[in-house]
């Protein structure tokens, strides 16, 4: 298919609504966030379009759009959709909506001395209609949009400029909107991606080059006609007509890798990420953790594995270690934790070890879970640490310890806490649960201790979430929370699709997975795994 159709719409539609919120005159400002708010719910219209228009038996990639973008270099403007990534474009359509209106005041809204942000802006940017006001908004589209762009892209170059460049608008969300560490937090965040990213660049390069001397190219296939598109590098993988030395592989695949761990994050490149997700405001957190860190293991399905089998095979027992540790390092360190958001941060990151190690195990089981938990993780993640923020936004303090007996003064935030926080735990019933056990069960055939050691997640979860809501909501009304209001008509609006989602996806997740698995089935015929 040529020309520009749903795929375009769906990335285009956020980043020209930013755009045009950002531009707004003074005069119009106070439409900023209603006008954001419309544009999303124009992009999960799109999104929902794409989902029913999609066959689960049909080709690989559907919806398919292809232009030249740079010919003379083989770049293409290519996107495509499969099933891992429409569910993840449909996670991130719907989530975006929710996020906003989570949001709606995490922007001055007064020049009250109380408020931090009030008193460190300057007096041009108070006001419920700033500058500022808009310019959040708008960065929280243009990240929607480009992390759309990385999951439909099946041109290794536009990839990479949409994994690169949607570090800018997160920068600026972490720094210009974020709490007191936001400044050193976003320069981390910036440096630790960049980093990944620009050793990604050289083996990007050296991927063309390869298919330059191969002769594979979208055109005639003479020698020095190389190319970036996804779909004709990975055939000529598959069928031998690219042969990469094994050296090379191994070292583009690292390259590849590197950066998607970072992104991920995996131990031990994850130390970015629990500053990064306190010093955010928690929607722009969401979207960091929920959306944006789905892209590295994304990427690792789509691109580590089947343009370099072999050495993916070769390095699967390493990534899988480090999955393990990310696993129980993760969970240790959520248990240690005086900081309630931090908490759900070091959370985040044991559950990400999870997916990376269906990943690596490589069986159709494993690499399912792994899909399905990509969803079920930005949804359950979303849900905690939304409801935390409501929290911790009522009283500005996120240490645990001054909160407690919360369920008496406000029991439906504590209620949704406590499934939100069972869900992050894996109760059966609920969305993770089957997720994490598909994992479990693909992983035990091919690496058995492996399996047997990333169980003591349960114990270690069952800990920190149980714990965490029995001081925090249980016990008597800690001084100063008597007053403590309960979650309010928008707060509800943005919670209960989350409660919902968890329910049915732990209930019924098949429509999910027969949506991921013929695209899990090809990914794991290109690399040699296991049924």
């Amino acid at each position: 298919m040529n020309g520009l159709g749903l795929l375009s719409a769906l990335w285009l539609t956020p980043l020209i609504g930013a755009l045009v919120v950002v531009v707004l005159p003074s005069g119009a400002r106070r439409a900023a966030r209603p006008l954001a708010l419309a544009t999303s719910l124009v992009v999960l219209g799109v999104a929902i379009a794409l989902a029913v228009g999609f066959d689960p038996g049909g080709a690989t990639h559907q919806f398919v759009e292809s232009r030249p973008w740079i010919p003379a270099f083989g770049a293409t403007y290519s996107l495509g959709l499969d099933g891992i990534a429409l569910v993840l474009v449909l996670l991130t359509a719907a989530l975006m909506p929710l996020l906003l209106l989570a949001g709606w005041h995490d922007v001055p809204a007064s020049d009250s001395p109380t408020n931090a942000h009030a008193r460190e802006a300057g007096a041009a940017d108070r006001g419920p209609h700033s500058r500022r006001a808009q310019t959040y908004p708008a960065l929280m589209l243009a990240t929607q949009g480009l992390a759309l762009v990385a999951f439909t892209s099946l041109d290794v170059l536009l990839f990479y400029v949409a994994f690169e460049a949607m570090l800018i608008p997160l920068y600026f969300l972490i720094g210009g909107f974020g709490g007191s560490d936001r400044a050193a937090a976003a320069v981390r965040f910036l440096i630790y991606n960049l980093l990944g990213g620009l050793v990604m660049l050289v083996a990007v390069i050296g991927l063309y080059v390869l298919t330059a001397h191969a002769g594979i190219g979208p055109d005639d296939g003479s020698i020095g006609a190389g190319t970036f598109d996804y779909r004709l590098i990975t055939a000529a993988v598959a069928d031998g007509r690219l042969e990469i030395p094994p050296g090379a592989a191994m070292l583009m695949f690292a390259a590849f890798t590197l950066a998607f761990a970072i992104k991920a994050p995996l131990w031990p490149f994850h130390t970015w990420l629990p500053g990064a997700a306190v010093a955010a405001t928690p929607a722009s957190a969401v979207l960091m953790m929920a959306v944006v860190d789905k892209v590295g293991t994304f990427a690792m399905l789509r691109y580590s594995l089947p343009l370099f089998p072999d050495a993916a095979a070769t390095a699967a027992p390493v990534l899988i270690t480090l999955a393990v540790i990310s696993i129980v390092y993760g969970g240790v360190m959520a248990i240690a934790q005086t900081d309630l958001l931090r908490l759900i941060a070091y959370a985040s990151i044991s559950h990400f070890g999870f997916i990376v190690l269906g990943i690596f195990a490589r069986t159709e089981q494993s690499t399912a879970g792994s899909a399905l938990y990509m969803v079920n993780h930005g949804v359950a993640t979303a849900a905690l640490f939304l409801v935390a923020g409501f929290l911790v936004r009522r009283h500005r303090i996120r240490e645990i310890d001054y909160y407690g007996g919360v369920q008496q003064v406000a029991p439906v935030l504590a209620g949704t806490f406590l499934i939100a926080g069972l869900a992050t735990l894996s109760l059966p019933g609920l969305a993770p649960f089957v997720s994490e056990f598909l994992v479990f069960v693909g992983t035990f055939g091919p690496y058995p201790v492996a399996a047997v050691l990333a169980t003591s997640t349960f114990v270690l979860a069952a800990i920190y979430i149980l714990w965490t809501y029995q001081r925090v909501m249980g016990g008597p009304v800690a001084p100063g929370l008597a007053g403590t209001p309960d979650l309010g008509a928008r707060e509800l609006v943005v919670v209960i699709p989350l409660v919902v989602a968890l329910i049915v996806l732990g209930l019924y997740p098949q429509p999910a997975l027969d949506v991921i698995e013929p695209a899990v089935a090809h990914t794991v015929a290109l690399v040699g795994g296991a049924r």
